[in-house]
């Protein structure tokens, strides 16, 4: 018997219904945190950890104590620079050693780690660079050339190049000859007066280094996200931000520690980039909390020799997205792998299908816990017990402790549960705010403190939330975000263009890919035109897959174009 609309019981934050979902033992609250700030953290699982592995990549493998002593010495040459405390510095590069090496450098020197995808294009560092005001960056060389372009008009003063075989020993001179010469993948580039890594750590290494008083509401990083108005916004996340969600991660890890027993030292595979909010928090932080070993893959879209890396270890933790984990299902290698210490698999970034998850399950015996969060929550708001009975429930989860979950009408009225709304966040992993945009926080931030995600969804009577829809016109493209107005921006600045529209459609390997509509000024524009001149100024998973022509776009009567009939008209047309 259905409940009549106006006896539902409206879904109140205070009345935390979900916790009665909790895995027992599981507290309402995570309580005090441990350290004053994530380079604190990062030193205290150095020294409790010393002999233990801590990253491995492409073989080569660093323990928690030399992670201490490479991280102090790029942290004494950064101090020797003549930085100040909270100046940002930049950090471009992909899950290679130097990654979190220089992350516990600036962190514990007392800066603010600005994380840039090594794919943007010039366009876009230059946009990230600028905003943020980095006065730093370390760089993989293969994107030097990028940096090249752009850094003249920046503020950054110190340049840091690493390469792919820096912290190899002997093996690193082979490594870098073949990135070179072999598969030709570092450009020609030139950055008068930068410092190479290994120039940097010696420096380093010469020089005493000081760990800054850096506290819970000092600023970590800045992590960015793609904007409504077509330009990415920094998440402003303090040390506390980041530490809250890691406890409250751990917390909820502790529930399945509790149901079976664990090895001392869990092996976390890190197949998702660092630069990513979702393995920065669950992979790095979260992980040396415990004292994890990580293993780093420099590039998972490389799915044989992915595949090749994983049946080297015996592994307990695999993040990943729903796109990663259908890819490596449909792998044979894959298949053969030894999956009998696999004891958690952890779903995000994007929605994951039950298809994927059920056939997940059935190869590998561990089922999938889909999570939920954003930049702007550290990330992981929601997620599924991690000590549940196997079974993928498809929902994104319950609130973890200390965070609260409200569905909200868009008069910003809590709904009844089961009723569709607006999932508002509220709780400590909750970012300070977007830098230097006042007006954009204040737009997603409730007077009482929540934040305003843009995801439609609904919370049932056992506290479980459900996505049903994005409020925003945001496309998911295998779990990254790619905002419209960016792309339309970048489409409308050729003199072809008059108009376009940009919408995400379903694809079976990433989701959703991007097709932008076009109405021309230019008969004679192609489709090839318009794919060359987006490749220029966008990111790979950002530039229209497909491309339609138009006479013209659908518009409301203030001339505002109507995406959703873009997208209704699309989705009819394949149903």
């Amino acid at each position: 018997m259905s409940t009549a609309p106006d006896e539902k019981k409206a879904s109140q934050p205070n009345e935390k219904i979900w916790l009665k979902s909790y895995p027992e033992g599981v507290p309402a609250n995570i309580g005090k945190l441990e350290h004053a700030s994530v380079g604190a953290l990062i030193k205290k699982a150095c020294e409790d950890n010393a002999s233990k592995p801590a990253y491995t990549c492409m073989g080569k493998t660093i323990t928690y104590g030399e992670l201490d002593t490479y991280g102090a010495q790029i942290g004494s040459w950064l101090q020797s620079l003549g930085l100040q405390k909270g100046d940002r510095v930049a950090i471009m590069m992909p899950n290679i050693l130097q990654y979190p090496i220089a992350a516990a450098a600036v962190l514990q020197a007392g800066y603010v780690v600005v994380n840039v995808n090594p794919l943007y294009t010039p366009r876009e560092l230059e946009h990230q660079l600028k905003d943020s005001g980095a006065k730093a960056i370390f760089i993989l060389e293969n994107f030097a050339t990028t940096l090249q372009q752009v850094i003249a008009r920046t503020e950054v003063k110190h340049v840091c190049v690493a390469t792919m075989g820096d912290m190899m020993g002997l093996k690193g001179h082979l490594v870098n000859f073949v990135v070179r010469r072999v598969k030709k993948m570092v450009p020609d580039w030139s950055l008068p007066g930068h410092t190479p890594f290994k120039a940097a750590l010696a420096a380093g290494a010469g020089k005493s280094f000081t760990m800054a008083d850096v506290g819970p509401d000092d600023i970590a990083f800045l992590q960015y996200t793609g904007g409504t108005t077509g330009v990415s916004k920094g998440a402003t996340l303090s040390n506390r931000n980041i530490l809250s969600n890691a406890a409250q991660n751990h917390v909820w890890l502790e529930a399945l520690k509790r149901k079976e027993k664990l090895p001392d030292q869990l092996v976390y595979i890190c197949c998702l980039p660092l630069y990513h909010i979702f393995a920065l928090t669950v992979n790095a932080i979260m992980g040396m909390d415990q004292g994890a070993h990580n293993v780093l893959i420099p590039n998972p879209r490389d799915i044989p020799g992915f595949v090749k890396e994983l049946g080297k270890y015996q592994y307990h933790v695999l993040p990943g997205l729903n796109t990663l984990f259908n890819a490596l299902l449909n792998n044979e290698d894959f298949r053969k792998l030894d999956f009998s210490e696999l004891r958690l698999t952890l779903g995000g970034g994007m929605a994951v299908q039950r298809p994927v998850a059920e056939r997940w399950k059935e190869l590998t015996g561990c089922s999938i816990s889909e999570g939920y969060g954003l930049s702007e929550t550290s990330p992981v708001a929601t997620a599924n017990r991690f000590d549940g009975d196997g079974e993928f429930t498809g929902a994104i989860g319950l609130p973890l402790p200390s965070t609260d979950i409200d569905i909200r009408d868009d008069d910003g009225k809590s709904l009844p549960l089961g009723e569709v709304g607006e999932i508002c966040i509220r709780g400590p992993q909750v970012m300070v705010g977007y830098w230097n945009r006042p007006e954009e926080t204040a737009k997603v931030m409730t007077e009482d403190g929540f934040f305003r995600s843009g995801d439609m969804g609904y919370m049932d009577e056992t506290g479980y939330v459900r996505i049903v829809d994005r409020k925003k016109d945001m496309v998911l493209v295998s779990g990254f975000n790619v905002y419209p107005n960016e792309v339309e921006e970048v489409a409308a600045s050729h003199d072809g263009i008059l108009e376009a529209a940009v919408i995400g459609v379903p694809d079976e390997h990433s989701g959703e890919v991007v097709k932008m509509f076009v109405v021309r000024s230019d008969p004679n524009l192609t489709e090839e035109d318009v794919r060359n001149w987006c490749s220029d100024k966008l990111t790979n998973y950002k530039r229209p897959k497909y491309i339609e022509f138009r006479d013209e776009l659908p518009k409301t009567n203030v001339g505002k174009i109507l995406r959703r009939e873009l997208r209704d008209a699309d989705l009819a047309k394949t149903a």
